[in-house]
C-alpha cells in the first residue's frame, strides 16, 4: 500500500528513530512509514490523540490516545487513524529489541493500555519526552533515553502473564507459517482452510483457533488479501492492457460476478470504476471489510 502519512517531526535516539505522523480521515499506514520501517525493525506505535486501529497477522486492535502496540516490520501491517489524529512511531532494530523482549514476534498487534501499570509509565514517558524534545538532541543523552525506553518496554511486556506469552509464542510460530503459506498460494483458486491446515501440519480446528483472537476468519483473511492484490494490479501500469476479469482469475477468483460483488463491498466501487478513478493518484480507499465477508458468504 502507498505511503500516505504526513510527517510532522522526527528525531533519532541512537539507532532508534522516532517520528510524529498526522493523518486525514480514512488514510492508512503500512510498511514504508516515514520512520523508514524495514524488515529488520519493529515499530512501536502510540496514538497521541484520537483513536487508531492496528492490524497484523489477522489480529486487530483498537487503540485510544496513549495506548501502544508493537508491529513486526518484516510482515505486512496496517494502521488506520481518525481524521486529524497524530501518531508517534518508534522504529527499533530487531537485534536490539530482542535484548529486552525474548520473542517480540509473539506480541505483535497485542495492545498495551496507557491506563495500567508499567505500560502507563512508558506511554507517559514517551509522550512527555516528545512534547519537550521534538528535535534532534545530543548523542549521549539520546542513547541514555533510548535505553530507558527499551527497559520500560521490556518491563511492560514482562507483566504479561507467562502462560499467555508461551502460548502466544507457539501460536505465533504456527501463524507465521500459515500466513507464509497463504501468501505463497494466494492465487490458487482451491486454497481452503483444510488445504492450509494439511500443508502446515495442524488440524483445521486449530487453524481456526489461531485466528479466533482477531477480527478475521481464515477465509475472510484470504479474501481480503486477494482483493488488496487485485486492487494493486488494477492500478499497475504494467496491467493496463489486461481485463478486470483476467486479473480477478489470476488472483484466485473463479467468477467475475462474485469478484465484482465482493470488490464493491470492500472498496465501495466497482473494479472498473476503481481503476478509472484511482489510476491518476494511486490511492486506495476501503469502504468496509464486513460487507465483503457477508457478500462472500463467510
Amino acid at each position: 500500500m502507498g505511503c500516505v502519512e504526513s510527517l510532522i517531526a522526527w528525531s533519532a535516539l541512537g539507532d532508534l528513530k522516532i517520528a510524529e505522523l498526522g493523518a486525514d480521515t480514512g488514510r492508512r499506514y503500512g510498511r514504508g512509514l516515514a520512520t523508514s520501517v524495514r524488515a529488520c525493525e519493529f515499530s512501536l506505535y502510540v496514538p497521541l490523540d484520537g483513536e487508531g486501529t492496528v492490524r497484523q497477522d489477522g489480529r486487530e486492535a483498537l487503540l485510544h490516545g496513549g495506548d501502544f502496540i508493537l508491529c513486526d516490520g518484516g510482515r505486512p501491517h496496517e494502521i488506520q487513524l481518525d481524521g486529524g489524529s497524530r501518531l508517534l512511531a518508534l522504529a527499533i532494530p530487531t537485534a536490539k529489541i530482542r535484548r529486552y523482549i525474548a520473542c517480540p514476534e509473539s506480541l505483535s498487534a497485542v495492545p498495551m493500555r496507557a491506563s495500567t501499570g508499567v505500560s502507563g509509565l512508558l506511554s507517559g514517558f514517551l509522550r512527555s519526552f516528545w512534547l519537550h524534545c521534538r528535535q534532534s538532541i545530543e548523542d549521549a543523552p539520546a542513547a541514555q533515553i533510548a535505553v530507558a525506553i527499551l527497559e520500560l518496554l521490556g518491563a511492560a511486556y514482562a507483566a504479561v502473564p507467562r502462560t499467555n506469552v508461551e502460548r502466544s509464542v507457539r501460536g505465533t510460530t504456527h501463524r507465521i507459517r500459515i500466513l507464509n503459506y497463504i501468501h505463497a498460494h494466494l492465487y490458487d483458486a482451491d486454497l481452503t482452510p483444510m488445504k492450509i491446515a494439511v500443508a502446515c501440519g495442524i488440524t483445521t480446528r486449530y487453524l481456526h483457533y489461531l485466528f479466533s483472537d482477531g477480527d478475521e476468519t481464515v477465509a475472510r483473511y484470504i479474501l481480503k488479501c486477494r482483493l488488496d492484490a487485485c486492487s494493486q494490479a488494477l492500478l499497475s501500469g504494467s496491467q493496463l492492457g489486461r481485463t478486470v476479469t483476467s486479473i480477478a482469475f489470476d488472483h484466485g477468483f473463479n467468477s467475475a460476478t462474485h469478484f465484482g460483488r465482493v470488490f464493491r463491498s470492500y472498496f465501495g466501487t466497482t473494479p472498473r470504476e476503481f481503476r478509472a478513478r484511482g489510476a491518476g493518484d494511486g490511492r486506495v480507499t476501503r469502504a468496509s471489510e464486513a460487507p465483503a465477508a457477508a457478500a462472500a458468504g463467510y
